[in-house]
């Protein structure tokens, strides 16, 4: 799967004073693969290749234009690994795996996937995945006795380093994020975000060199209740939502959003739909008011920033991927599809 060229980030560019941005009034789902695999993490390598990785082992690439799927099984040491993040450079791809011994691959020479990171412990699950630059890299998991578990590159992702407990702020009791979605670290330059399974996000403003903690007005009323997923329009306007996935319906502190690049952080639409979700993403060209949230429970938008929501529809996602401002591929149980908003 090695592949080659510049990397087209997606360019959030905000649009002219006199043009409102579109709302968006339905949603067409296309699938537009299955297998038996449960998949959790996609990610554009650039504007006509979809990258995804999964359970038992299966990782592989849609190309947009044509529909084809390429995929394949990593098998290790004879176990097929669940990967729940992926993430990419302009000349590699990256898969990692949840738990013990958590496994971190790369692209390597002739296409073949070369491990670079391994990690081994009863406690080891590693939860997403995202690069600063084509250089810098950042991993994160979950920890015990309040430290996250962050595995950082410096060399293009040859080689990770894990951050010493003592070197990162102290959270509260056993912490770590939900695998849901590769979508628990957000990161703008040299901005970092992370969120928690605790009421508290880790921030770093120098690409992981230092840390510190920022609490949000997150309750946890349950277990398996919180953030799950987080997005950034830009350096300012950021979104979270999660909930509880044994509880779908409670809507109650569950979507909190930013507007000074999460120094503070609100409780929005707090009590009214949607509950629970997995996966928020920013419409891109939407000047920050556009709002694409997916879980098992539906796919829901937002026309104001995260403060009234409506269900567009009830099909059932984990994750998603805007391609533009009104495509996207979504990813979940044994499907990747492809959504028409308009």
């Amino acid at each position: 799967m090695r592949y080659f060229g510049v990397f087209l980030a997606f360019l959030i560019v905000g649009c002219s004073q006199n043009k409102k941005p579109k709302e968006f009034t339905s949603v067409t789902v296309q699938t537009v693969f299955t297998d038996s695999v449960s998949i959790r993490a996609i990610e554009f390598l650039d504007d006509r290749t979809l990258a995804f990785a999964g359970n038992a082992g299966v990782y592989g690439s849609l190309d947009v234009p044509s529909g084809k799927i390429r995929s394949s099984i990593m098998e290790f040491e004879g176990k097929m690994p669940e990967f729940r993040s992926v993430a990419h450079t302009s000349s590699d791809f990256f898969m990692l795996s949840v738990a013990n011994p958590a496994l971190l691959f790369k692209t390597g020479d002739g296409g073949k996937m070369e491990l670079v990171y391994r990690e081994d412990g009863e406690d080891v699950f590693y939860d997403a995945m995202t690069f600063w630059n084509d250089k810098e890299g950042i991993a994160i998991g979950d920890g015990k006795n309040g430290c996250m578990a962050i595995i950082i590159t410096r060399d293009g992702g040859n080689s990770w380093k894990k951050i010493p407990c003592e070197e990162l702020p102290k959270l509260k009791g056993e912490v770590g994020a939900y695998a849901a979605s590769n979508t628990n670290i957000e990161v703008i330059r040299s901005k970092t975000w992370v969120i928690t399974s605790k009421e508290q996000l880790l921030y770093s403003a120098d690409k992981g060199q230092s840390w510190e903690v920022i609490n949000t007005p997150i309750q946890l009323t349950a277990p398996y209740h919180g953030l799950y997923s987080l997005d950034f329009y830009d350096e300012n306007k950021g979104f979270a939502i999660g909930g509880n996935f044994s509880a779908p319906k409670v809507n109650k502190y569950n979507k909190i959003a930013t507007f000074n690049g999460g120094k503070h952080w609100e409780l929005t639409a707090n009590g009214s739909s949607p509950g629970y979700k997995s996966c928020v993403q920013f419409v891109p060209n939407s000047e920050g008011t556009g709002l694409v949230a997916v879980g098992f429970t539906g796919i829901d938008y937002s026309s104001d920033g995260g403060k009234t929501w409506t269900q567009l529809s009830e099909e059932g996602f984990y994750t998603l991927r805007f391609l533009d401002e009104n495509v996207a591929y979504a990813a979940g149980k044994n499907r990747i599809a492809r959504l028409v908003f308009k």
